[in-house]
């Protein structure tokens, strides 16, 4: 699958699994490519630097913003479809987390694209993206659930930081959406979890199949179109082409990710 296709899937076309394009991934920044701190060509020679005087300890290297990148929304899904599909292979390459990029990320940021996605502890989207530092600007709530905090951060990072890719990622046997199916018995502040699920739930309660794996789809879907009609900001930016908004589900056995239709 190419860059070409995965801007059709922006586009609207049906569903498309993850596992299919790691050869069209943009090319990585070349911050990841630094030598390890306190590796210079002297070491690598083989000779050794004289020890740093005790007396004179060295000064913290300045703060400068990582190189700024580009991407277009097919891009960014791109690069996310081959993290993917490294992680399921069980060869991730764990992009961009040198010395050098953590360093330049000092300065400032530019994550690519933004993700919003559940707090369960097995779902981590730079682990399963297989992406770096300041490369994803993360979002994580039990059901990533929509409210105004997630969509005031979004906002921010919208028309702030210029991310131009919303993926909202549920995930195989959720819990909170389990406890919605469930009847939503539930005590304390949990509840208000719950109430955000409902309506996704009622929306394939008459649908055949697993009532939990169709409500997390629901669910992720409902999300991504709170996103992309949230007035003022992030309606505007989808309308002037500026951001596509996307809904995912992530298979917590197999690792994969496929896109919703």
């Amino acid at each position: 699958m190419n860059l070409l296709r995965l801007a059709g899937i922006l586009a609207g076309v049906s569903a498309v699994h993850f596992a299919g394009a790691s050869e069209h991934a943009a090319p990585a920044s070349s911050a990841e490519h630094a030598a390890p701190a306190g590796h210079d060509a002297a070491g690598a020679a083989g000779q050794h630097a004289a020890p740093a005087s005790p007396a004179a300890p060295a000064a913290a290297p300045a703060a400068h913003a990582a190189p700024a990148e580009s991407l277009s929304a097919a891009e960014a899904l791109g690069r996310l479809i081959s993290g993917n599909q490294r992680f399921i292979a069980g060869k991730p390459e764990h992009p961009r987390q040198s010395t050098a990029r953590r360093g330049a990320l000092a300065g400032g940021q530019q994550p690519f694209a933004i993700v919003l996605t559940c707090a369960d502890s097995r779902v981590s989207p730079e682990i399963f993206f297989d992406q770096g530092l300041g490369d994803l600007f993360v979002l994580r709530n039990a059901g990533n659930v929509v409210d105004d905090h997630v969509l005031g951060s979004i906002e921010y990072a919208v028309e702030h930081l210029h991310a131009g890719l919303v993926i909202v990622v549920g995930h195989s046997k959720c819990g909170a959406v389990a406890a919605t199916v469930g009847g939503g018995n539930v005590p304390g502040h949990i509840h208000s979890i719950v109430e955000s699920i409902e309506p996704a739930f009622e929306s394939v309660a008459e649908m055949p199949g697993d009532m939990v794996d169709n409500t997390v789809r629901a669910n992720a879907l409902r999300a991504a179109r709170q996103i992309s009609r949230s007035k003022p900001i992030l309606s505007a930016a989808v309308e002037a082409g500026h951001l596509k908004v996307v809904a995912a589900r992530y298979d917590l056995a197999t690792g994969q990710v496929v896109l919703l239709p």
